[in-house]
Order: C-alpha cells, then sequence, then structure tokens
C-alpha cells in the first residue's frame, strides 16, 4: 500500500513538472491580438514595410532551399519581426545605407508548426531548433541575413551561402580571404552594435535581445 502510494506520488509529481514545462504557442489570432493589446511591444511587424531599400529573397517562400520544396503555405511577399527587433533592425539598415550598403532578409519569423517539419529531417540543434523549446523565429525576434551593395545589388561575399552546414558558417572558422572575414565582421559588428546576437554555427542568423519573453507563435503568413 505505501509502496502503491510513494508511485501515485511520483506520477502526480511528475505529471505536475511536464505541464509546467509544455510550450506555449500561440495558434489563434485572436490571442495574439490580445497579447498585442496587453503589450504593443508584441506585434509582428512587415519588415519590407518599414525598412526602405531592404531587399527580400525569402527561401522558405520558395524551393531554393536546403529541402528543395516550399515551407510556407499561400504567396508570401513579406516578413515579420517583434516591434523592438524591428526598429533595431532599422537602425542597422540606416548605418549600411550611408556606405552604399543595404540589408537582404532570407527569413525572419517563422510559424511553429514548419520548425517541427525541419527538426523531422535536420534533428540537429546546431542548425534548427528543437520543437521541444521553440525558436528564436518562431517568437518573431531571430532574422537570417546578409549585406548587399546597394549599387549593384549583389551580395558580399561571405563565404558560404545561406543554409550551409558546415563549419565553414561558423564564426569561428578563419580560413577564409580576407575579404570574407571582413564581410562578415562587418555584419556581426553593425548587428551586435543595435541589440542583436549572433548564432556561432551560422553567419546570417542573429536574435534580437530583448527583455520580454515572447510567446512562440503558429499563426500561418496569411492570417498577418
Amino acid at each position: 500500500m505505501k509502496k502503491n502510494l510513494v508511485l501515485l506520488l511520483f506520477i502526480s509529481l511528475s505529471a505536475s513538472v511536464f505541464a509546467q514545462s509544455e510550450l506555449k504557442v500561440i495558434e489563434r489570432v485572436k490571442d495574439y491580438k490580445k497579447s498585442v493589446k496587453a503589450n504593443p511591444e508584441n506585434k509582428l511587424s512587415g519588415i519590407k514595410s518599414h525598412l526602405a531599400g531592404v531587399a527580400l529573397d525569402l527561401r522558405y517562400a520558395d524551393t531554393n532551399n536546403f529541402v528543395g520544396r516550399k515551407m510556407y503555405r499561400g504567396e508570401i511577399r513579406e516578413t515579420y519581426l517583434r516591434k523592438p527587433a524591428l526598429l533595431a533592425l532599422q537602425k542597422v539598415q540606416e548605418e549600411l545605407v550611408s556606405q552604399n550598403l543595404g540589408l537582404k532578409i532570407w527569413d525572419a519569423y517563422r510559424p511553429y508548426s514548419v520548425t517541427k517539419d525541419f527538426w523531422e529531417l535536420i534533428k540537429d540543434d546546431r542548425y534548427v531548433a528543437n520543437p521541444a523549446r521553440g525558436s528564436y523565429h518562431n517568437r518573431g525576434s531571430a532574422v537570417d541575413l546578409t549585406i548587399i551593395d546597394l549599387r549593384t545589388g549583389k551580395e558580399l561575399n561571405m563565404g558560404t551561402g545561406f543554409d550551409n552546414f558546415t563549419d565553414s558558417a561558423h564564426h569561428s572558422f578563419k580560413n577564409l580571404p580576407e575579404e570574407i572575414l571582413k564581410n562578415r565582421i562587418l555584419l556581426k559588428s553593425v548587428m551586435e552594435k543595435h541589440g542583436f546576437k549572433a548564432l556561432e554555427t551560422e553567419w546570417w542568423h542573429y536574435t534580437f535581445q530583448s527583455d520580454i519573453k515572447f510567446d512562440v507563435m503558429d499563426i500561418p503568413f496569411y492570417k498577418l
């Protein structure tokens, strides 16, 4: 009898811990709007709509990506960041424009269901987020990007393309020509200056540092 009580207590405690650690995911537009009403900083704002001259090449809205198929439903012509992240990215763009440079965006907000699809394909948290925790992309505070020359529209040479899953895409990888290292340093320095943090394994991935704990979102683009 005593053993059974102990076992029941253990099961009850385990269930309680699991419930506390269960990831909160916002799936309904009305719940998202409620969060914005509670805190306007939660608003997901369009990057192209707010950053003059920014270039978009939304890889997961097309087949030109490591999966080889569209991951986002519908015709996607805009991507989103939370309000404070977008304001910070505006400052990055403004600083680069003064050097005849600008930003090209490959990805920003990403619905949680797409992160689950990526995990099934890769299952390596150096390169894709574990759905158990959700990603900063799901929270609208991460962006994948590079620098372009505004006079030509061409990307600066960063040594690898987007979504290159090799050591040569890591910030710590230094066996590269001086020009490439300088370009990576330029991107990293201007992003960090305005509140973003680099991901070590991907030179293109940056997360805005905020005291706000943004919720994981699984709202498709067409509903935004």
